[in-house]
């Protein structure tokens, strides 16, 4: 078995996240950079398969800034066997159809029977990259997974929507996004760290995929900051303060 999991270097979802306002790109120059936590995911999935069969490949594949390395880099501690890393600045603010044409010319040759991504990354939040992905592979997708069942020639599992939930199964080779229902991450000891040093990262540049600089077709015109939050009214008791709070609830449609 020959899994691939797509995994991507984000800003930290606790910290503060904003826009560069000149080229509407996500400022990845200030606060602390990590990998996203369902990517983690993913590649718990990965490895718990693993660990049922020792001789399952597990493959991190990421496209980013050089930063990126650390996503990988962890991917590799957890227990990943190996890491490719397309790295080009021309690829800098690249849009899902992009994105999706770059990771799809990189994993083509590999020849995966599994590839698994999350639903939605944290920062970009599209959701669209592992359908555009399946398309272009011309793999079936199976989606939205809170569960995956995984054996020699299939995959399975629960797929959910806003309306129901769905048992969903396909044939491999295929490709598959889980949402965060699925288990946390497993932990990287100090062994895990010390041997990701060891692994073998390997980086692809367009010109080594045989592509052209691409032409992004989204492109964002324009940015606006969220306005800061300011205080409410705030009453105080006169001997009024009943009437004022019902005035206030009855104006907002409340009461």
């Amino acid at each position: 078995m020959k899994i691939a999991v797509l995994v991507k270097h984000v800003p930290d979802t606790y910290g503060e996240r904003r826009l560069d306002p000149a080229t509407g790109w996500a400022d990845r120059t200030a606060g602390d950079q990590v990998i996203d936590e369902i990517s983690e995911r993913a590649v718990e999935v990965a490895l718990a398969h693993k660990d049922q069969d020792r001789s399952t490949e597990v493959v991190v594949v990421t496209m980013g800034p050089p930063q990126a390395t650390d996503a990988l880099r962890k991917a590799l501690a957890m227990g990943a066997d190996r890491a490719v890393h397309v790295l080009d600045d021309a690829l800098a603010g690249a849009d899902l159809v992009v994105t999706a044409t770059v990771l799809a010319t990189a994993l083509r040759p590999e020849r995966f029977d599994l590839v698994i991504a999350g639903n939605e990354s944290t920062d970009g939040r599209g959701g669209m990259l592992p359908a555009l992905l399946a398309e272009m592979l011309g793999l079936p997708l199976l989606s939205a997974l809170r569960t995956v069942g995984l054996t020699e020639r299939e995959v399975s599992g629960t797929r959910i929507t806003d309306a129901a939930s769905t048992q969903v199964r396909a044939q491999l080779p295929a490709v598959i996004s889980i949402t965060e229902q699925l288990p946390d991450a497993r932990f990287a000891g100090l062994r895990g760290i010390m041997a990701a040093k060891r692994k073998p990262q390997a980086k692809l540049t367009l010109a080594a995929l045989g592509l052209e600089e691409p032409r992004p077709r989204t492109v964002v015109t324009s940015t606006t900051a969220v306005p800061g939050r300011t205080g409410g009214p705030r009453i105080e008791d006169d001997g009024s303060a009943a009437r004022q709070l019902a005035d206030f609830l009855a104006d907002r449609h409340l009461i």
